[in-house]
């Protein structure tokens, strides 16, 4: 289960202790931890499949003090959700006497980690960092949000080739994703593709229609083969799974 200690609380306490205090003696607020260039996995989306899936969470830090070298680094979801530190601890390396460079590396495979379908969505990053000379603190419940999803597969197969022009072409395929219950990958069922060509010689895809995966994520559809070129099918996306292309699959029409 997930457990937090939160500083608001720690700062609640001191604050009613703090009553009895004249305001003259107060102590001055304490300096504040900086934290810049936050990157989770490069700034991507984390794709996560039936095995292992690496990924770091990157900041910088500066304090005239600097930090210490093992702050906390969590990415969580919800009260049970986290998603697990590969070292166990969180490494900083000092840059600068004010600036330190810090990198949490994550490991998550659903084999051997309990991560399920119904959490794939946003996800929060977490951070404790205290300071080298103790005054400060860095308690945050999200410093970067970032996606954690399924990730896809989409094929297509144009055929028959080489055709004659004029006649009908068969273009198959199948949209499928990983299924973090089952460790396989499934079809991904009514869901919107769009199968696109390319003239031969050119950069361009042009969509030529949209159509719908079946009850077991395949794709099939025709069109008259007009001329050389190559079919592929583009997924768009949702909120739990990735945008795709599949290769693209040449056409020689004679």
């Amino acid at each position: 289960m997930r457990k937090r200690v939160s500083a608001a609380v720690a700062t609640g306490a001191l604050a009613l202790t703090g009553l009895a205090v004249p305001a003259a003696t107060a102590a001055p607020a304490a300096e504040e931890i900086k934290l810049s260039n936050i990157k989770v996995n490069g700034g991507k989306d984390v794709l996560i499949g039936t095995g292992n899936k690496k990924f770091t969470i990157t900041f910088d830090a500066s304090h005239s003090a600097n930090i210490q070298a093992d702050p906390t680094i969590v990415g969580w979801r919800a009260l049970n959700d986290l998603l697990p530190n590969e070292f166990g601890r969180d490494h900083c390396k000092v840059v600068s006497d004010t600036k330190s460079s810090c990198t949490a590396t994550f490991n998550v495979n659903p084999q051997n980690y309990d991560i399920e379908n119904s959490e794939a969505g946003s996800w929060k990053t977490e951070v404790y960092i205290v300071s080298t000379d103790y005054e400060s603190t860095l308690d945050k419940d999200n410093i970067k949000s970032f996606k954690v999803l399924r990730a896809a597969k989409l094929t297509a197969n144009a055929s028959p080739e080489p055709i004659k022009k004029g006649k009908t072409l068969t273009i198959t395929g199948a949209l499928t994703r990983a299924n973090w219950d089952t460790y396989k990958y499934g079809g991904y069922t009514s869901q919107p593709v769009k199968l696109q060509f390319q003239k031969k010689g050119t950069t361009t895809w042009s969509t030529v229609k949209t159509i719908k995966s079946d009850g077991r994520g395949n794709l099939k559809t025709t069109v008259k083969a007009e001329r050389d070129g190559s079919f592929r099918y583009v997924f768009a996306g949702t909120s739990t799974t990735p945008a795709v292309n599949s290769s693209a699959d040449a056409v020689d029409v004679r």
